[in-house]
């Protein structure tokens, strides 16, 4: 079973790119709370999460492009118990 993820188990679970979107807020939030620290630290740490944003992007893309692959075979029925659209149960 999956902790977090849309499973027939986990049937209020996220969808991947919604979770990988509100990490990708909380990164935003974070960053601008040290905006304007002039520390040393703080450069290097939000070059960090600059580069992080721009992966959590790519994964986002990528799973939008697998969630428009799965509706091809119809709707989730995951919520109602139903079988996976692909995979073994």
């Amino acid at each position: 079973m999956t902790r977090f993820l849309v499973t027939t188990e986990n049937p209020t679970g996220w969808r991947l790119e919604d979770i990988l979107s509100e990490i990708q807020k909380d990164i935003i939030r974070r960053c601008n709370k040290i905006l304007d620290d002039p520390s040393p630290v703080a450069a290097p740490v939000r070059y960090n999460n600059v580069r992080i944003m721009g992966m959590l992007t790519e994964c986002i893309k990528l799973a939008e492009d697998s969630t428009r692959l799965l509706n091809t075979l119809g709707p989730s029925q995951a919520a109602t118990g139903g079988p996976p659209r692909i995979g073994v149960p």
